[in-house]
This record gives C-alpha cells, structure tokens and sequence, in this order.
C-alpha cells in the first residue's frame, strides 16, 4: 500500500493537493487554499475528507479551512508557533514531531522565513514532500518573516532528503523562478535543461511539478547559496552562504 497524491489547481496560481493512504482510505488536503477545487478532486477519486495538514498562516493556504472542517469533520493539524494566526486547528505539531495518516507517517520540519512558523511535511518511506511556500520549484517563498541565516539553514536540511524525494510545492512559479535563475547562474547546464523542460511543460499546459529534490539541488539559486560561482556574482566571495542567500533573495524580490 502507498500514498496516492492527486494535484489540481486552486485560486490563481496555487496548486491543491489531495494525500491518500491507500492502506486506510484516510484523505488529506495539504492545505486549504480554495474548497470548491478540494471538494470536486475528492468527489472525482471517490475519497473522503479526513485531515487537513496546514504549513503556515497565508490566507491564500487557510481559507477554506472552515468551510472543508464543516463539510467533513476533518481533523486539522498545523503548525503550533502559528496557531494564534490560524483559526480551526484541533493539533498542534512543530519541528520533529509525526503526523500519522492511516500507515504514512508525516515527519514535520521547520522551515522558518516565509513566515517564522512555516513547517513542511515529508513522507520519508514514499518520498514525498510538501514544502508549501518554503522551497518551490528554482526558487522560495518570499522572505516575508524570516531572517536569511534560519531561513538558509531550513533550506539546508531540506536539501539533504534524499534526491529522488518528489517535492509538491505551493504555487506554479517555476517559469519565472527559472527566468531569474539563469539570469544569475547562466551556464548552469542543469539549470538550463530544466528551464528548456518546464518551457515545454508549460506550452502544453501542464504543471511543473512534482519535480524531484535532485534536479532542484543542482538548478536552484537558492539551494546553491554555498555555491563559489553565486558568490562570485555578488561580490561575496568567501562570504557566509547566509550572507550569499540573502543577496539571491533581494535579487530575485528586485528582478
């Protein structure tokens, strides 16, 4: 038995995730950006709605809490350095602690910067990780709360998963992550060949994700912080990879 994810679009540019134990038929929505999209994915698979698993406060990942809590009964987990900004959570989970849907068991990291409570979900045994607004697809979350040495070092565990670790992510921002990516980094052969593959991808209307950890620590900026060629670019040689991840960050808030 495996878990099962089912990705559909939600809002304007998020994406919607289902998470299904196939062992115990219990259905997760990693988290709750829009319910109509929700509710018509779990009525397309013929799952029902049994958690919901939230990653940070954003309005545009919490607002159909309410209304898939009332529908369902699900229970809700989120993260507890959060929970003064996140109303419906019945448990409260932080750095270290496992989230258990039916035999898939959910490690939660921390990974601090796009807001100080923002935690991420990995699946060890199936390889999958849902990284929310921490880790996109050639980039991150914005740095709305964080500062950059928490943030670069969440990042950091993160980029130590196993590299076959498939990575669902928040939003469909690859084209442009990529865009600025190989404006800082152009003769990343890896960087381009992805750029070329997500070009394609989009053309035909398809997402960009999942997309597996491995390809992304050899084509993100932002995973490459420690890289010597990144700090070349900004004058930063030698510097701490907080101090290049920072520069990336402001780079790419200013491009």
């Amino acid at each position: 038995m495996a878990l099962i994810v089912d990705v559909f679009p939600a809002r304007s540019d998020n994406f919607g995730y289902l998470a299904h134990d196939e062992a115990s038929g219990r259905t997760a929505a990693i988290d709750a950006p829009e319910a109509g999209p929700i509710k018509a994915a779990l009525a397309r698979r013929g799952w029902t709605l049994t958690d919901i698993l939230i990653t940070h406060h954003h309005i545009d990942h919490v607002e159909a809490i309410a209304e898939l809590k009332s529908a369902s009964g699900a229970r809700v987990v989120g993260p507890a350095a959060e929970a003064d900004k996140i109303e419906e959570l019945d448990e409260l989970v932080g750095d270290g602690d496992v989230v258990e849907l039916g035999d898939t068991r959910f490690d939660v990291l921390a990974t601090p910067g796009h807001t100080l409570g923002h935690v991420v979900f990995h699946d060890s045994v199936g390889g999958h990780l849902f990284s929310a607004d921490a880790l996109f697809s050639l980039g991150v979350g914005r740095m709305f709360e964080g500062t950059p040495g928490p943030m670069w070092a969440g990042l950091e565990r993160l980029r130590a998963l196993p590299d076959a670790t498939l990575v669902y992510c928040g939003h469909e921002y690859t084209e442009s992550n990529a865009r600025f990516a190989l404006s800082i980094d152009p003769e990343n052969a890896a960087l381009k060949k992805r750029a070329e593959e997500v070009k394609s991808l989009r053309e035909q209307g398809k997402p960009t994700i999942p997309f597996p950890l491995g390809e992304d620590k050899l084509a993100n900026p932002f995973l490459r912080a420690d890289a010597p060629e990144l700090a070349e670019h900004y004058g930063l040689t030698g510097a701490d990879p907080a101090e290049v991840f920072a520069a990336i960050r402001k780079g790419k808030d200013n491009f």
